[in-house]
């Protein structure tokens, strides 16, 4: 007998978990931190839906923190198995997780400090010292090897093209009368997407989660250098300053690798680009040891040399000082800083310091999930709380939805097109309520296939 229980990713894009039980195996599959509204992220500090000792191991598809910032919190709670993930996946696990301990330690001292937490005090949900000892637990593993996580189970790992090293993940019970097979969509990147490959295709699987962050959107057809050339270009003549908030992994790569083509065709002029992450300085270094990722065009410009992928007046800001320097800056330039969506770390200080000019613009990349101050901003909020303090926004508002390195449905699609049979059952997660629902009508229109949309632990019994 099999049991699957969704412990997050439902109803919101935040929090991917789930708890994959057998007569000889659990296995948890991503790990991930809720984030956006307060509901949410009230999860994390509840007790753990399952026994963290009785996980023998945990899967995960990618290194994204809300697919593996809850590792330290589940560690605490007495979990002591593996952590099986490709290379990348583990290498930038060890930097994005004690980063993510430091700052909540941060903003608890932060929030301390200015008396603003309703908490007396305000503690992180986990500390750096605590993400360490996470790490000793990783475990690579490579794309397309039958891996046994216990007599009769195997998993195989797959390319999903979302950001390096992400994987889909097909599990097999081969003890199970009939065999069972479950994949893990993870994260599905798009086609045609710089530096990556596309997504590989799975032949079949029996049940599939499903993730559905753009379910109901198309990215359209604009031309996203184009797209950024222009808003460079309009913000350039207003002598303003360009913010950008994305993650220090994958987003942040990708910026930096279209403005160096940008420069090089001359569509914009060459500007200081100041990169304020002392994590994505390590996750970019990651990006260039590991070409064996890389598609075509990305490894044909690697080749040429490692200054070519970035601009050619990149400043990595490493230091607070060197943080707070770029305040002083009154030129034009581009300021890259995590957190994508305007969550937590340095960002906000930028966005504090120059949102309240009309000359500038926030422009934001990626997914803005609810809750957040970039999803907010979209929305027209004329004033954001950043550290306690109502801050006006007055700059300009830009997105570009075609740096998304999710799939939009029209790509999911294409993707699951290269199924030879159709799956018992789809599980819709990882999507916002409409999302989820727009892409299950979606599938049993153009496919056929049954669809469900789980709720919260939500337990299923898979045969």
């Amino acid at each position: 007998m099999a049991t699957l229980q969704f412990l997050g990713a439902t109803g919101t894009v935040t929090g991917s978990k789930y708890l994959l039980t057998t007569d000889s195996e659990r296995a948890l599959v991503d790990c991930g931190l809720f984030q956006g509204l307060k509901e949410l992220r009230r999860r994390n500090w509840d007790p753990f839906p399952a026994d963290p000792e009785s996980i023998h191991r945990v899967l995960l598809t990618h290194a994204h923190i809300d697919h593996v910032g809850y590792l330290p919190k589940l560690r605490k709670g007495g979990f002591s198995g593996e952590i099986w993930g490709t290379t990348p996946t583990t290498e930038i696990c060890r930097l994005v997780l004690p980063d993510s301990g430091h700052l909540q330690e941060e903003e608890a001292k932060f929030a301390n400090k200015k008396g603003y937490s309703k908490h007396s005090p305000a503690l992180p949900l986990y500390t750096e010292k605590e993400a360490q000892e996470v790490l000793p637990l990783l475990k690579p593993v490579e794309y397309e090897k039958e891996y046994v996580l216990a007599e009769g189970v195997t998993c195989r790992y797959r390319d999903a093209g979302h950001i390096l090293g992400s994987s889909t993940i097909l599990i097999s019970l081969k003890n199970q009368s009939p065999p069972i097979t479950i994949l893990f969509s993870g994260d599905l990147g798009r086609y045609g997407a710089p530096i990556l490959r596309d997504p590989a295709s799975v032949p079949e699987a029996d049940y599939i989660l499903l993730e559905s962050t753009y379910g109901n959107r198309a990215h359209g057809t604009e031309d996203r250098e184009e797209a950024l050339a222009s808003i460079i270009a309009e913000t350039v003549k207003r002598g303003g300053t360009i913010v950008i908030p994305a993650f220090a992994v994958g987003r942040t790569q990708d910026l930096l690798y279209d403005l160096r083509i940008l420069e090089d065709s001359r569509r914009i002029p060459i500007l200081p680009v100041y990169m304020d992450r002392p994590m994505a300085t390590s996750a970019s270094e990651i990006l260039a040891r590991h070409p064996e990722y890389y598609d075509e065009e990305a490894t044909a410009l690697n080749n040429k040399g490692r200054n070519h992928i970035w601009p050619s007046n990149l400043h990595w800001c490493s230091t607070q000082q060197e943080s707070k320097a770029v305040n002083q800056v009154t030129s034009p330039c581009v300021i890259i800083a995590a957190s994508g969506m305007a969550t937590g770390g340095r960002v906000l200080h930028h966005l504090k310091h120059r949102m309240t000019d009309p000359k500038n613009t926030l422009l934001f990349v990626g997914f803005q999930a609810q809750g957040t101050r970039g999803r907010l901003m979209l929305e027209g909020a004329k004033k954001i709380k950043i550290h306690g303090e109502e801050v006006p926004v007055k700059a300009q508002i830009q997105k570009i939805d075609s740096f998304s390195a999710h799939a939009d449905y029209k790509e999911i699609l294409r993707w699951v097109g290269g199924f030879t049979r159709p799956p018992k059952k789809a599980f819709i997660v990882h999507g916002e309520p409409e999302a989820s629902q727009a892409l299950a009508e979606k599938l049993r229109e153009s496919v056929g296939w049954k669809c469900h949309i789980p709720a919260y632990l939500e337990a299923v019994l898979l045969e």
